[in-house]
């Protein structure tokens, strides 16, 4: 059976900074931040994806987006 994918992604804000989530649904939160519906970026926009990654669970991106906030995955 298939497993739909969730995801983490990063976005660059207007002023420079990342802004880092995770999903079920990447087009659809994209366009939240587009749309100015995220607290997080609305002050910032626009926001660009300049990043994203497919996990095989929620609780997986969860996961990998605090390890990128932390600093953890930065490499």
């Amino acid at each position: 059976t298939f497993m739909p994918f969730s995801y983490t992604y990063v976005l660059k804000c207007s002023d420079g900074d990342m802004c880092i989530g995770s999903t079920d649904d990447l087009k659809r939160r994209i366009r939240e931040h587009a749309d100015g519906d995220c607290d997080n970026t609305r002050k910032r926009l626009p926001a660009e994806l300049i990043y994203y990654e497919a996990c095989c669970s929620l609780e997986a991106a969860r996961e990998r987006e605090k390890q990128l906030k932390t600093g953890f995955g930065r490499g």
